[in-house]
Parts: structure tokens; sequence; C-alpha cells
């Protein structure tokens, strides 16, 4: 069921691609232009439809997530886009439903404006609740959020994007914990070397390629910059939010992150079974299971695995939420983080 279900995503990511690429083709390419007929609506009615209405089907089946908000907002995406993708003087019979998604989008900005003063005007009380917490600053903060905008995707985002740009420029002066009860994640691997080179990777990319790009299409080498730079600052920030918030054990419960990519709080009653046998931890770990692994060129397993009564919801990239049955992780320190989770997990026990 898994393994259809990814199917169906990497089929409709290709469809999407293939959709968004094939109307671009045809508008910007000699071989496109020519094959054109003499009356010319009827095409770009059909790249109207698959821009405002097949594309964002097919994204919402990729990203397995189906609102109808969330599609009324790539409806009006896609109707944009196509002012960028079909010349100008194919549209002029289309101008008002052109009109339609920028009108559209236009109040969403406005109710997205309003939803950040709110989050500005809130900011004291947060900052209050955060400084008031002894809790790791990933989940501390989130909290404060989630108490003041409980069912708001957009501040959810925008305070993600709110911890990089901490995390990456005001975090230098600061020293992760050394507790006893706190263990780190990533010493035992060259996961942070290895994000170090992919950060001078995207340097040389972006001289070279914004150097090749500038004379030919200005538009795409500033795009493209300006993801290059974004993706900078998230690699030095997930650095310093993996370096300054390691794994914490407390009385009740455990709070793990990796990075600003996902963090989790796990209660020790919700634990159904720790898992510590190698021939199982060595096997392909499920979709099911969510993974707090520093990752580099070798092949590295779970020091343990924490089978739940029930899935618990984990907080990913941007924000997005999604629950897991299990949690592999692997520390730097793995015999000491077993013995105060079993002790913790048995005490918790005694006193249900």
């Amino acid at each position: 069921m898994v393994l259809h279900k990814k199917t169906v995503s990497l089929v409709a990511l290709f469809l999407l691609l293939l959709v968004i690429s094939s109307n671009y083709v045809l508008y910007h390419s000699s071989f496109g232009l020519q094959s054109l007929p003499g009356n010319f609506n009827g095409v770009v009615v059909g790249s109207i439809l698959d821009l405002s209405l097949v594309a964002p089907l097919l994204f919402l089946a990729w990203q397995r997530k189906f609102s109808l908000k969330y599609f009324i907002v790539l409806m009006a995406t896609g109707l944009i886009a196509a002012r960028f993708i079909i010349p100008s003087e194919y549209l002029a019979s289309f101008q008002s439903v052109m009109w339609l998604g920028v009108g559209i989008e236009g109040v969403l900005i406005l109710f997205e404006l309003s939803l950040l003063f709110m989050l500005v005007k809130n900011v004291p009380p947060i900052l209050r609740r955060i400084k008031s917490s002894s809790l790791p600053l990933l989940f501390s903060f989130s909290r404060a959020v989630n108490e003041k905008f409980s069912k708001q995707p957009f501040i959810h985002v925008l305070c993600s994007e709110m911890l990089m740009f901490y995390y990456a420029f005001g975090t230098w002066k600061k020293q992760p914990s050394t507790e006893e009860n706190t263990f780190t994640l990533y010493k035992r691997s060259s996961f942070v070397t290895f994000q170090i080179m992919i950060i001078h990777a995207i340097v040389i990319e972006t001289l070279g390629l914004h150097w090749l790009l500038h004379n030919t299409s200005i538009i795409l080498s500033i795009v493209l910059l300006i993801l290059n730079i974004y993706s900078i600052v998230f690699f030095i920030g997930d650095i310093q939010a993996l370096r300054l918030n390691p794994l914490r054990v407390e009385e009740d419960r455990i709070y793990v992150s990796f990075g600003l990519a996902k963090r989790m709080e796990i209660s020790f009653k919700d634990i159904e079974e720790i898992i510590e046998d190698t021939h199982t931890l060595k096997q392909k770990i499920p979709s099911t299971t969510i993974e707090f692994i520093a990752r580099d060129f070798e092949t590295v397993h779970p020091d343990l695995l924490l089978t739940l009564k029930s899935p618990v919801e984990a907080t990913l990239f941007m924000g997005i939420k999604k629950k897991y049955q299990q949690v592999a992780i692997r520390v730097d320190d793995p015999h000491a983080f077993k013995k105060i989770v079993k002790e913790r997990l048995e005490k918790n026990k005694q006193n249900m």
C-alpha cells in the first residue's frame, strides 16, 4: 500500500513537470510556435486549463494533500503563471480570466498580511513564554506559537522561516547544552562536514551559473541566485540548530530534533516497546518510521527503535505535521542514552 502511494506520487510529479514543460516549450520554441494553428484561441484555452486546473490537481496528488483552500490558491497561482508562460499577444482575449487569478492572489495576500500583523502584535507574549520555558528553543517557540495560532498554516511556515534565519545569523555566540540528560546526534558521523561541502558547492555553482546566465536570461539568473542564497542560509541554520539542540531526556518525555528538518516530542506513556535487536535495526526502515539519524557516506543504523502505542505527531520542515508509528534514533553516546531511556520508561510505567 505504501509502495502504491509512492508510485502514484512519483507519477503525479512526472506528469506535473510534463504539463508545465510542454506548455512552456509550446510558446517558447520554434518547433512549438510552428505547430500552433492559425486560430490559436483553442490552444490558449487548453494551456490555461492545464496550468489552472490540471497542474494544481497533479500537484495535490504529488503532495498527497487535498484541501479546497489549497486548491484555490494553486488555481490562482496557475493563472498567474500562465501570464508569464503564454505570450501577451495570445492572451488578448483572456485578460479577464488572467485578472481573476491576480484578484484571488491579492485577496489571499491581504489575508496573510492581516495574519502577519497579528503575529507581530503577539511577538512580546510569545517571547515571554519562550523565556519562561525550560524546553529547547525549537520546542518552546513552536509551543508558544501554537497557543496563539493553532490553525494557521501560513503563520507556522513564517515562524519556521524565522527560526531558520535566527539560527543562521543569531546563534554564533551560543554554546550547546552539556547536561547529563542531553545527547548529540551528529558527532559519530561526517554529517556537518558533508553539509559544509554542499554549501561550498552551492557557492561555486551560484557564481558559475549567475555569470553564464546573466547575459542570456537575467530573470532566470536572479531567480537561481535567490534560491541558492536561500539554500545556503538554510544549511547554515540547519547546522546551528543541530548543534544547539541535542536530544533531551526529561522525566516524562523525550525531546528530539534533527536540525530544522524535523522535531518530535515523545511521551514515555506513549512508548509501547524499545527495540535493540541488531538484526531488526539493520532491516529497511518503513515509511511509518521517522529517523533521527545523521547520515553521510557510510551506511549507518539506529541505536534503538521506539515503537509507539499509537502514531505521534512530528513537525517537519516548513511546519508540516505528520504522524509516525516508530522512531529510529542514533546518538553519540548510545550506552548512556539507552540506560536513561530504560530507567525513565520503567519509572513512568510504575507511576501509571
